[in-house]
């Protein structure tokens, strides 16, 4: 009853036992690990790609909806590839807040009204690593930078409000995916699986202790409890699982880092091949404040350059910067579209969503942001604009909940969501 911390500091979770007002003690519950379903050709997956500033809509959005809309000055680099995409006008999660509310793109939630919420401000990333995760190595991976604005990447997040920390370059991601792991880090990794196993046994056999003798307001916090423990379980359980299985051979050299423009083709690959080797099926990539617009040729830094004040040189410097970018989402749309996955393209496999969660960085507004949608299975070659306003309005995480299903992963809700995307 003493016992108040477990620490499984590998794992990167504290085990502190919620209060119990009625027992002035802490405990915890607990429950079983899903069965992996094992690898297979075809299965479903996901990448978010986002950036912190945004793009010039304006040079992104035709003014023509449906299949022959017009080439636009940021839609150029894609081009070849529109069959394989499509352009949506619309969307957003009808939040304020300019730099922090980005970080509510694949969420829809702020940070700071995520606390009153069952999920949080869980992304779609990690809503759908939780239900299908286990079936790879990784669960997901989510790719950024630590510097730049409000120090990191904050793309993903978990349901406990907890910020994914990104694989930061292509050398980290490099080992992550193919360097496995020497025989002597195995045995220590097994040992430490036990140690970690037998604390959670402990956490359990105290929590079902405590459950029978708590009153219901201490109950429902040993429920909101169980979902940490489960999370730490189903983590602990896919780490002993992969501990002695070898990493895929790697293709290439371990690779030089560089900076965040010129990696940013590499991380794509990685990715792409993380995707087609089964690592995982679902990863996010944050193109952050470390991309430097100098590794291009332009003088000035991005976030000051968003911040144009409609300067004609300014914006030419930014649609260079944001075509590089564009350029680079489509040719990793090309890459996975040359992939087999079985009977079809590892394209027809993957939804990848690409984007930001500001619409303005000049004005710092929220609204109406760029998506580009591909492959996934979706019919795609159009130009859709939904409506923005009023009854009608057609949030971003309806979205989301289309892609979760197509995941296979039953639900109807995600975020603010109103329905499903048609």
């Amino acid at each position: 009853m003493n016992r108040r911390h477990f620490l499984l500091s590998s794992l990167g979770t504290t085990l502190a036992l919620p209060g119990m007002s009625s027992l002035m003690a802490k405990g915890a519950t607990g429950g079983s690990v899903q069965a992996a379903k094992g690898a297979g050709m075809g299965a479903r997956r996901f990448v978010a790609i986002g950036n912190l500033l945004g793009y010039q809509t304006k040079s992104l959005f035709p003014t023509t909806t449906g299949r022959n809309y017009e080439k636009t000055a940021l839609l150029e680099p894609v081009w070849d590839i529109r069959d394989k995409m499509t352009v949506l006008r619309g969307l957003d999660h009808g939040v304020k807040g300019g730099h922090f509310a980005v970080h509510s793109f694949l969420s829809g939630v702020l940070n700071s009204e995520a606390q009153n919420r069952p999920d949080g401000n869980v992304t779609i990333d990690q809503y759908l690593a939780d239900e299908i995760g286990f079936e790879t190595r990784f669960p997901s991976l989510t790719v950024g930078s630590e510097g730049g604005i409000h120090g990191g990447c904050q793309i993903a997040w978990t349901k406990s409000g907890v910020r994914v920390p990104p694989v930061t370059n292509p050398a980290e991601l490099f080992e992550k995916l193919f360097v496995t792991d020497s025989k002597e880090r195995q045995a220590r990794r097994m040992e430490e699986n036990k140690v970690q196993a037998s604390i959670l046994d402990s956490v359990l056999e105290e929590a079902n202790r405590l459950s029978k003798k708590v009153n219901k307001e201490d109950k429902d916090k040993l429920d909101e409890y169980l979902t940490s423990v489960r999370d730490v379980e189903k983590r602990l359980e896919l780490r002993q699982r992969w501990t002695n299985q070898p990493k895929p051979k790697a293709p290439f050299e371990k690779p030089a880092n560089r900076n965040a423009v010129e990696d940013l083709p590499l991380l794509y690959e990685m990715i792409a091949l993380a995707l087609q080797t089964d690592s995982t099926r679902i990863a996010t990539l944050e193109i952050g404040g470390d991309f430097m617009p100098q590794h291009l040729g332009i003088k000035k830094d991005w976030h000051g350059l968003s911040h144009h004040g409609n300067d004609p040189e300014a914006i030419a410097s930014l649609i260079t910067l944001e075509k590089y970018q564009i350029e680079h989402f489509g040719k990793f749309v090309a890459r996975l579209s040359k992939m087999n996955d079985g009977e079809r393209t590892l394209l027809d496999s993957t939804t990848v969503m690409f984007g930001s969660g500001m619409g303005d960085g000049n004005s710092h507004k929220n609204s109406d942001l760029p998506i580009l949608l591909a492959g996934g299975g979706y019919k795609h070659g159009e130009f859709r604009e939904v409506p923005r306003e009023g009854i009608n309005k057609v949030p971003l995480c309806n979205l989301f909940v289309d892609i979760a299903q197509k995941m296979g992963v039953e639900t109807d809700s995600f975020g603010s969501s109103t329905g499903r995307f048609a």
